[in-house]
């Protein structure tokens, strides 16, 4: 299983602007910068990120973006779900598409169902707050001092 880059770039936007103080502005070059990630590629990002409400975008000459709610509020589970709205892990998952001959009888589907709930359940314990409670560490991997 592996995560879309999408989903990766959003939770990096994220960790990178939960870094920032409450009423400092991130430029989506300044985080390209950082990650080495296409400016393009997190535009794209960026306006997801906004349309779900989680950031909020300052137009202007020194405009930027920030987080739309506090780290706590940003549940990386629920995140997850939204962002990836296809965990199909197997054939069977999906009843449209199906044509594996055991999968009335087959164990394994429900073992990897079992798996993804796991996944899900851990992730649900988790905030932005948490991603970034090492902030003093991620700053100076980051080179983002304040």
């Amino acid at each position: 299983m592996q995560l879309k880059k999408y989903t990766d770039y959003s939770l990096r936007v994220l960790i990178f602007i939960g870094l920032k103080k409450e009423n400092d502005l991130a430029s989506i070059k300044e985080i390209s910068d950082v990650y080495d990630i296409s400016h393009n590629h997190l535009g794209k990002v960026v306006h997801g990120l906004a349309k779900l409400e989680l950031i909020e975008s300052v137009r202007g000459r020194h405009g930027g973006i920030r987080l739309a709610k506090n780290p706590e509020e940003i549940n990386i589970g629920k995140l997850i779900r939204i962002l990836e709205s296809d965990f199909t892990l197997l054939e069977c998952f999906d009843k449209g598409t199906n044509h594996c001959v055991i999968s009335p009888g087959c164990t394994l589907k429900h073992a990897f169902n079992k798996a993804l709930q796991a996944f899900y359940h851990v992730l649900d314990g988790y905030s932005l707050k948490d991603l970034i409670e090492n902030e003093q560490e991620l700053r100076s991997l980051m080179n983002i001092y304040q």
